[in-house]
C-alpha cells in the first residue's frame, strides 16, 4: 500500500458531525493525517443543510418533548438539563474558534432569537405552568418567563393571536437567549478553514462502499469515485461513520460485534414555507407546541423564524412521512438492504410495538394542502393557503436496538456505537443531533482515543476549546454564568 493511502483518521460524511470532529482533531494533534469522504458534490447537503433540519440551537428552552410529564403530574427535567449543558459546550467551542480566528463573524451562522413554547387548553396550560415552575427554579433556565395573558402573547408573537377565539386557556413561555443556527453554513465554514492544512484532504463525490478489518487492527476502507470512476483503498487507524442515515449500513458492513442488532426506522419530513413578506416580518421567534399522539420527536410542530443564507424565512412543521430511504438523496433499497439476521427480530418487534407511529406517518403522507394549513392555523389562526408552499425537509433514521423485554425498541435520540478497541465509531439517530455535536464528539474521542485523551497535552487542549471540560454545568452554577457571559460576548447573544 502506497504511503498516501495510509492515514490516521477517515471520516465518512460531510455534515456537521464530521466537520466538528475534523476541526477538533486538528486542534488536538495537527500531525494526525485525516481524510474526509462525502458521496455528494458538496458538503452539508443532507441533514446539516438548512432546510433539512430544525435550525434550532436545541437547548430544551422550547422543546416540550424533552420535559415529559409523569403519571403523577410532575415534570421530569433531567433530559432538558443534559441537553442545555451540551448546547453550552457547543457554544464554548464555537466561541473558541471565533476568538482564534478559525471561524468568521458568528452572525454568518448564528443569530439570537427567542425560544417559546405555546399551548392551548386547560390541561396543556397546567402542564406548561408546571414545566416553567420546575425549570425556572434551576439556574440554567432562570431567565425563562411565562404568561397566560393574551395581550402579552400577542406582543411577543403577534401571529399566534391574530384571529384567535377569546376565552380559550393559553400559556406561553419565552427565553430570549435562544438561537437560530445554520448548521450547513457552519459545517462549510469548518471544512473551509481546514483546506490547505498538511495531512488533511476532503474528497467529494466519493462513496465509501466497504470496510474490512486488517490483521494489524487498521481498517481497509473501499471508496468509489462517483465521477471519475474507479475504486481506491485507504488504510486507517480510526474510522468515524458520521454520514447521518448512511452510517447504519456501513456500521453493519463493518461487522463489529457492538453494531449487531441495530436497525433503523426512516422518517422523512416536509415544511410549509411562507412566501408572503408581510407575514414573515410579523414573526420573530421559534414557537414550539406539543406533538400529536404517536408523533416522533422530530415532528414536534413549530412556527419558526429562520435565517437561511442570510435571509429571513418563516417555516411551519415539520410534517412527518415515511420512505425506505435512509438519506434524502438515498436509495429506496436502503431499508431492505439494512436487514440482517442479527437485527431482523429487533426490527420486527419495534414495528409491532409502534403501530401508532406507523398509522400517524401514513396519515401525514395522505394529508392535503388544506389539511396541513389547518394544522398551521392552530398556531396561526389567520394562515392563508396561498401564502404557503410545501418543501422537503430532511431524512432521519431513528435507532432500533435489541430489548430484553420487547425484543426490539425504537429509540428517539442519538447514540455513538464504537468497537471495543476504539478503532471505529458510528453516530446513529436524530434529534438533538447537531446542537450537541461538540459534546458528542468529545465523548467519542475520549472513548476511542483513550491514551491520548487522558494525556496532559490533550486535556489542556480540551479545556482551551471548552473551558467547562470535565465539570458539570448543571451543578456548577458559578461556572455556568462565567461560560454564558463569555459566549454572550463572543457570539453576540446580548
Amino acid at each position: 500500500m502506497a504511503k498516501e493511502n495510509a492515514v490516521d483518521v477517515v471520516l465518512v460524511g460531510g455534515g456537521i458531525m464530521c466537520a466538528t470532529l475534523a476541526a477538533m482533531v486538528h486542534e488536538l494533534d495537527p500531525e494526525l493525517t485525516l481524510q474526509v469522504f462525502e458521496r455528494l458534490e458538496g458538503v452539508a447537503l443532507e441533514s446539516a443543510e438548512a432546510m433539512n433540519n430544525a435550525g434550532t440551537g436545541h437547548a430544551a428552552y422550547c422543546e416540550l418533548n424533552y420535559t415529559p410529564q409523569k403519571p403523577d403530574g410532575t415534570v421530569e427535567i433531567t433530559k432538558a438539563l443534559g441537553i442545555n449543558s451540551a448546547f453550552e459546550v457547543s457554544m464554548q467551542f464555537w466561541s473558541y474558534l471565533v476568538e482564534k480566528g478559525l471561524l468568521p463573524e458568528p452572525r454568518q451562522f448564528l443569530n439570537p432569537i427567542p425560544h417559546m413554547s405555546f399551548v392551548w387548553g386547560k390541561a396543556n396550560a397546567d402542564f406548561l405552568r408546571a414545566r416553567h415552575a420546575k425549570l425556572s427554579a434551576h439556574p440554567m433556565f432562570e431567565d425563562m418567563t411565562i404568561t397566560e395573558d393574551p395581550e402579552a402573547i400577542g406582543e411577543w408573537a403577534p401571529l399566534l393571536m391574530q384571529g384567535r377565539d377569546a376565552g380559550q386557556p393559553l400559556a406561553l413561555t419565552r427565553v430570549n437567549r435562544g438561537t437560530d443556527i445554520d448548521f450547513g453554513k457552519l459545517a462549510r465554514m469548518l471544512f473551509a478553514e481546514l483546506e490547505g492544512r498538511a495531512g488533511y484532504s476532503l474528497h467529494l463525490n466519493h462513496e465509501v462502499r466497504g470496510l474490512d478489518r486488517e490483521a494489524d487492527g487498521r481498517w481497509r476502507v473501499r471508496v468509489r469515485d462517483l465521477v471519475g470512476g474507479g475504486t481506491r483503498e485507504v488504510l486507517a487507524k480510526f474510522v468515524f461513520l458520521g454520514g447521518g442515515g448512511g452510517s447504519l449500513p456501513l456500521l453493519l458492513k463493518s461487522g463489529i460485534e457492538e453494531g449487531k442488532g441495530y436497525g433503523g426506522f426512516p422518517v422523512s419530513g416536509e415544511w410549509l414555507v411562507c412566501h408572503n413578506p408581510e407575514v414573515i416580518e410579523q414573526h420573530q421567534a421559534k414557537v414550539y407546541g406539543k406533538a400529536s399522539l404517536g408523533a416522533p420527536p422530530m415532528s414536534v410542530p413549530h412556527l419558526d423564524t429562520r435565517m437561511i443564507d442570510g435571509r429571513k424565512a418563516l417555516l411551519f412543521g415539520p410534517y412527518a412521512g415515511f420512505t425506505t430511504k435512509y438519506l434524502k438523496r438515498g436509495s429506496y433499497f436502503d431499508l431492505p438492504g439494512s436487514l440482517r439476521f442479527s437485527n431482523l427480530k429487533p426490527m420486527l418487534a419495534a414495528g409491532l410495538h409502534n403501530l401508532d407511529l406507523t398509522r400517524y406517518l401514513i396519515g401525514q403522507v395522505l394529508q392535503s394542502h388544506e389539511q396541513r394549513v389547518e394544522a398551521l392555523r392552530e398556531f396561526m389562526p389567520t394562515a392563508r393557503p396561498q401564502d404557503w408552499t410545501l418543501d422537503m425537509a430532511g431524512q432521519r433514521v431513528q435507532i432500533i436496538k435489541r430489548d430484553p423485554q420487547l425484543g426490539g425498541k425504537l429509540e428517539f435520540g442519538t447514540e455513538v456505537v464504537a468497537s471495543a478497541d476504539g478503532s471505529l465509531a458510528a453516530l446513529l439517530g436524530a434529534s438533538p443531533g447537531a446542537s450537541t455535536a461538540v459534546s458528542t464528539m468529545i465523548d467519542m474521542l475520549q472513548r476511542c482515543f483513550k491514551p491520548q485523551a487522558q494525556s496532559e497535552a490533550w486535556q489542556a487542549v480540551f479545556t482551551r476549546m471548552v473551558p467547562s471540560h470535565g465539570k458539570d454545568l448543571t451543578k456548577d452554577h458559578e461556572l455556568l454564568r462565567t461560560v454564558r457571559d463569555r459566549n454572550n460576548a463572543v457570539l453576540g447573544l446580548g
